[in-house]
């Protein structure tokens, strides 16, 4: 038995809390996972976890033994990480979420220089802006715009996105230009909704103009989850759009979208890398962070206004 692997195994259990899922994230075979456990629990003489039917918990010897686990692998890497050549090189796979407007105008461009100077780490990218579960799924981060909802994950604040509202020209043609936001909440407008996944509904835009403030409930034709597919709703005059300018600006540029209500203002929206809490942070995870952070910073600097 390679005791590394089956601690590492072992771990995976506790944290997806069935032993399908742990093989599923760690590309092994459920036969693989279970008999590596079961080979930990006959050299250790004690249950680590209860099997039933529906669901794996956790023993008390188990959780004892978790706690020691989780510890000793995160200073085997830190081990590992404080030789210069590791640390001038990490490696290994990652798995990551990140928005799809994000993946495809900033992340996706930028890999390349990336993987110039970090040529042994592999990217595993989920392009969503669905809720994920890190744990259950084996991801090691997602990079999402909001405030967190889930105060249990470990967060670093990457960034702000200014925000715009924008529509397409023909659109205004047809619908008129508003001069005040609450007439878009009128029976001349559309906006496109977006649906956030965790809230399932489209929720209300506040803006404000000096000691005016106002939240637009605007009618849809359409409202999608995904950014990609919001931003398409609007260039083809689907609706009104509320966008992070980063999203904006070519098009802008180009003609394709007007940007309107120029006197007033919408709240930046925080961006954060988070992962899960209680996890060793590698080297290859730290190293992707301070990368987005980067990025952040050219395209989506931290708004210190508020501070």
């Amino acid at each position: 038995m390679d005791r590394f692997s089956a601690m590492q195994v072992f771990v995976r259990v506790v944290e997806t809390g069935s032993f399908t899922k742990a093989a599923e994230t760690l590309h092994m075979s459920k036969t693989s996972v279970t008999q590596l456990v079961q080979q930990l629990e006959a050299r250790l003489r004690v249950r680590l976890l209860n099997r039933t039917t529906r669901k794996v918990n956790v023993t008390a010897d188990g959780a004892v033994y978790y706690e020691r686990v989780v510890k000793l692998l995160a200073d085997m890497d830190d081990a590992e990480t404080s030789l210069s050549t590791a640390s001038a090189s990490p490696r290994g796979r990652l798995r990551v979420d990140v928005p799809s407007p994000l993946a495809r105008m900033i992340l996706v461009p930028a890999l390349p220089a990336f993987h110039a100077q970090y040529p042994d780490i592999q990217f595993d990218m989920g392009v969503s802006d669905r809720m994920v579960d890190l744990i259950g799924e084996g991801v090691d981060c997602v990079v999402r715009g909001g405030e967190l909802t889930d105060l249990s994950l470990m967060a670093r604040h990457v960034g702000d996105l200014q925000l715009g509202v924008y529509a397409e020209p023909s659109y205004l043609e047809s619908a008129g230009s508003p001069s005040h936001p609450q007439e878009l909440a009128g029976p001349d407008h559309y906006i496109v909704g977006f649906t956030w996944a965790r809230a399932g509904k489209v929720p209300p835009y506040a803006m404000h103009r000096g000691g005016e403030s106002v939240k637009v409930h605007g009618r849809y034709v359409i409202a999608v989850d995904d950014g990609n597919a919001y931003l398409a709703a609007g260039l083809a005059g689907l609706g009104v759009l509320w966008l992070p300018d980063y999203m904006a600006k070519e098009h802008v540029a180009r003609g394709e979208l007007v940007r309107l209500f120029d006197d007033w203002r919408l709240d930046p929206m925080p961006m954060y890398v988070a992962f899960p809490p209680n996890r060793h942070v590698s080297t290859k995870l730290r190293v992707f962070i301070d990368w987005v952070a980067d990025l952040m910073a050219q395209h989506a600097p931290i708004d210190r206004r508020g501070a």
